[in-house]
């Protein structure tokens, strides 16, 4: 292997659809054995480059090169056979098959299939990954995201993959997940992989790459040591700007804010157990835990959507409260955020209008007809509150930035009748710009005296977000922290033991 010559040059790429420009001519260089995090703003240009690499998209002009030849793949399976793959955000693995069958899916067959030597060849990438505990029969329906994601790996490598292309590989993976990623990325960086590292999480970014891309525009526009550069500078340079702080500053909350929700001992077996806490109206509270720890059921279950909850009491504007489903949930006065956008938040082919209306059409209209005019000014509204970026309230939702379409998410349930807002994961896929507008919007919110409960597995956004905070871990909450408290703290009180008696 000449360690010299990079596994992948991509000289001055031009991409242009139509008549509108995606890419003004932008370079990049991966080494043999490098781990290269390429970072820009959602529309920035890093998936159209990516796309061009593995030739889902041609260019417009440039020069590829791989290992000092020039290509010009005509079908991604060209790139496929030159040892580039392509690993999307969403998993692309088959529930239905097990481990062996995933990992020798793009295997050659002249023939019969030969199961022992599939198995036989999936055990020796898993042993090769340091995954040997995984036994090659069993069904992937019955593995974790994150093994998942290793089977998906492990596939690749099968394959003989030399470049391996990575987007936001860790998006729906716990931290202790995520480190499970992070050693393998690592063994095959000491293999001679190249990987290229597309991700918004930038602490992430600076533990794992061994240089940082940033595209803005189009264009390049920075290339940073991770072992010596600021996260505020990598941050200017995605946005193109002076970035300012993540989280504003602001007034503590007033002592004598009425409670607008409380519970007391709520419990869903398995999942939840003695709950208890207040939310004020005006305040931000955040809930910090793992996945898995109970921070991906506690808001479902406040909301209705996970049914009666087994044992507890709630009360909502000072009344007793007992979802017994999401409508009723809503008809009370509270609003949910899923965070799963793309399949729970989203109508994908449906307008910015009527998303943004769906949560209460009814109130834009009279009997059984609703009132589009009255639809397309309330949306508006919102459009220029929020800031959200879109050709009009008519634009189909999927074209929008992932940060644009969370914005539509979160003005759904903008409505006078919602007392009480609940945000899962509220940031998750949003690129470093629209994370911070969204921290803002939900801060004046809140200040404007709507109650709003955040529960995130990002502990810097519960510790930077939060007037009050509490730590969730095996169903309990471990800890309570007021304003001021830092990721440290509620990191630390997420690894204490917990008590199960």
């Amino acid at each position: 292997m000449n360690t010299t010559i990079p596994r992948i040059q991509m000289l001055d790429i031009v991409k242009s659809f139509g008549t509108v420009r995606v890419l003004e001519g932008v370079s990049l260089n991966v080494m043999p054995g490098e781990i290269v995090a390429l970072l820009g703003s959602n529309g920035a240009g890093k998936s159209t480059l990516m796309k061009i690499l593995t030739a889902n998209y041609t260019k417009t002009s440039g020069e590829i090169r791989v290992n000092g030849a020039v290509v010009d793949f005509a079908s991604p399976r060209d790139a496929a056979r030159v040892g580039i793959t392509f690993l999307p955000q969403e998993i692309s693995v088959f529930p239905e098959l097990n481990i062996a069958e995933n990992i020798c899916l793009n295997a050659e067959s002249t023939g019969a299939v030969n199961w022992a030597d599939i198995a036989r060849r999936a055990r020796l990438v898993l042993d090769d990954l340091g995954f040997g505990h995984l036994a090659p029969e069993t069904l992937v329906a019955d593995l974790p995201v994150a093994e998942r994601r290793i089977i998906e790996i492990a596939r690749a490598l099968e394959s003989q993959t030399d470049i391996l292309v990575m987007d936001e590989p860790t998006a729906s993976l716990s931290e202790q997940e995520s480190a499970q990623i992070f050693t393998i990325l690592r063994r095959l960086k000491e293999r001679g992989t190249s990987i290229v590292y597309i991700s918004h999480y930038l602490k992430e970014v600076f533990e794992i790459s061994d240089r940082i891309v940033v595209l803005r525009d189009g264009l390049n526009a920075g290339e940073f040591d991770p072992f010596t550069a600021q996260v505020t500078d990598v941050v200017n340079a995605m946005l193109g700007k002076v970035a300012g702080a993540m989280f504003e500053d602001r007034a503590p909350l007033p002592k004598e804010a009425p409670v607008v929700f409380s519970c007391n001992n709520l419990s869903l077996p398995g999942e939840i157990q003695d709950v208890s806490f207040e939310l004020h109206a005006g305040e931000i509270l955040g809930v910090f835990g793992l996945i898995g720890s109970g921070v991906e059921v506690l808001g479902r279950l406040i909301f209705g959507a996970k049914g009666q909850p087994a044992a507890g009491r709630m009360t909502l504007s000072g009344k007793p409260y007992q979802p017994v489903s999401a409508l009723k949930g809503k008809e009370a006065g509270i609003g949910f955020v899923t965070a799963e956008r793309k399949t729970d938040g989203i109508m994908t082919d449906m307008s910015v209008r009527e998303n943004l209306v769906a949560a209460f059409q009814r109130d834009f209209g009279s009997g059984p007809f609703t009132s589009p005019e009255r639809e397309t000014a309330h949306t508006l509204d919102w459009i220029a509150k929020l800031g959200i970026k879109t050709s009009g309230p008519e634009q189909t939702i999927r074209l929008l930035s992932g940060g644009n379409q969370q914005k539509v998410c979160v003005a759904r349930w903008l409505n006078p009748k919602v007392k009480m807002l609940i945000l899962e994961e509220p940031t998750r896929g949003v690129d470093v710009g629209a994370r911070r507008e969204i921290y803002s919007h939900l801060v004046d919110f809140a200040r404007s005296g709507l109650a709003v409960l955040v529960l995130s597995s990002d502990v810097e956004e519960i510790a930077g977000l939060s007037d009050r905070s509490l730590v969730i871990d095996r169903g309990r909450i471990l800890a309570e922290f007021n304003s001021g408290a830092t990721a440290n703290d509620l990191m630390s009180a997420s690894a204490q033991p917990v008590n199960q008696t």
